[in-house]
């Protein structure tokens, strides 16, 4: 993973000198990055740095070399990948490389010329403040983005999905800093939007009824309402059809609300549940090293199952 990131960095240092090679057609680039997408949703990291470096490059001397609507959908196609990219800088900790891919994903969205693009920026935008702490620009950030969108039973799909992933993260937000009622209001709208689409995912983000309810568990978890976040997972697990890193994140979430019951042993059966599902998403996760980190220092007994997977996240 960490040996890729070089090769990552040199394919954006050249963003506008791509090296010379085949640029396949639009159709062709488009099934390509499709696939990069579901790598980076079913958390297949390693994958994704090896081989978006020479795809981004490729991309980026599509864009140069078409006119019109080609160029349009070469600059879309790029910031799909430009997105997947952020995907490994971001989740392997290299905040200044993900802070620089955003940049380059918010120019080719608007060389898009798709509102829809630009409202998965924002998204991912969250990202950098997120890390910063600073939760009251996140917020700005996702509001402006949702009030720019349609958002009215004929809006479509990608529109309602496009709002309703928006304010999905907008209730984390709000979760984190405390604000349990703009958390709900979100949510609210969330659900709104959820019921005018099917589960997909639409320009990178998965959203739908199921995603809303994994993020009403992140939510309650981020409130700090650990008995709402286990009663509402009794009734209710993430589908199969859900993409692994959304559904690994949950069970991450379970964890944390799980610590704070002291139930020490669901904690690890979460932890063991989230690994078989997503590895490497679950392996680097800062949550995740927080939560071992701290079942270590509190458990009562030596648990040879917590060791093991302690010493395989690199807590030990």
């Amino acid at each position: 993973m960490h040996a890729a990131i070089p090769r990552l960095r040199r394919a954006l240092d050249s963003i506008d000198l791509p090296d010379d090679g085949l640029t396949r057609s639009n159709r062709e680039l488009v099934g390509e990055v499709a696939r990069m997408i579901d790598h980076r949703l079913e958390a297949r990291y390693a994958v994704l740095a090896w081989r978006l470096p020479s795809l981004i490059s490729e991309l980026a001397r599509a864009a140069q070399t078409s006119v019109g609507h080609d160029a349009r959908q070469a600059a879309a196609l790029l910031t799909l990948a430009f997105r997947a990219a952020d995907g490994v800088a971001y989740k392997y900790g290299y905040m200044d490389l993900s802070a620089r891919i955003i940049d380059l994903m918010r120019t080719s969205a608007i060389a898009a010329e798709d509102p829809y693009l630009l409202a998965a920026v924002s998204y991912v935008r969250t990202e950098t403040f997120f890390a910063t702490g600073d939760l009251a620009v996140a917020s700005r950030l996702l509001n402006a983005a949702a009030d720019e969108l349609p958002s009215g039973p004929g809006a479509g799909a990608a529109a309602a999905a496009a709002y309703g992933a928006l304010h999905m993260r907008a209730a984390v937000v709000a979760g984190r800093a405390g604000k349990p009622d703009t958390a709900r209001a979100h949510l609210d709208e969330a659900r709104r939007a959820a019921h005018l689409v099917p589960e997909d995912v639409y320009f990178g983000t998965a959203f739908g009824p199921s995603s809303v309810r994994v993020h009403e568990l992140a939510v309650a978890v981020e409130l700090g309402d650990s008995p709402a976040a286990v009663e509402r997972a009794a009734a209710w697990h993430p589908p199969e059809h859900l993409p692994a890193e959304r559904r690994s994140h949950y069970y991450i979430d379970l964890a944390r609300a799980q610590l704070r019951l002291d139930h020490h042993e669901d904690v690890l059966l979460c932890l063991h549940d989230a690994r078989a599902i997503a590895p490497l998403h679950v392996r680097g996760h800062p949550q995740v090293h927080d939560t071992l980190s701290t079942l270590l220092r509190t458990s009562r007994s030596t648990d040879d199952r917590l060791l093991e997977i302690a010493t395989w996240a690199g807590v030990r």
